[in-house]
């Protein structure tokens, strides 16, 4: 099966703190797959980079076969990628 979400060598560093270093996974079409961590470690940084909120330092993101890194978040989501905030 395809991989309709494709993350390779996603890095992001602000100043000297690496907050995200060589991620990489894929999801495929009906996989669920969670991304578990302690405070800091970098899980809203991913995905702030995987919406177009925040442009990695390096690495790839595709969707469905496209790149996406440089891309708006607007445009990220008129292709199909969604976010949602925890509401506590």
């Amino acid at each position: 099966m395809n991989a309709v979400l494709q993350v390779d060598g996603l890095h992001k560093a602000f100043g000297g703190v690496q907050a995200v270093e060589d991620v990489a996974f894929a999801v495929s079409a009906g996989e669920l797959l969670a991304l578990i961590g302690p405070n800091g470690a970098g899980k809203s940084t991913c995905f702030n980079m995987l919406n177009g909120q925040l442009r990695p330092d390096s690495g790839v993101v595709r969707f469905e076969g496209r790149d996406i890194v440089g891309l708006s978040p607007r445009d990220v989501w008129r292709l199909g990628v969604g976010r949602t905030f925890q509401i506590t």
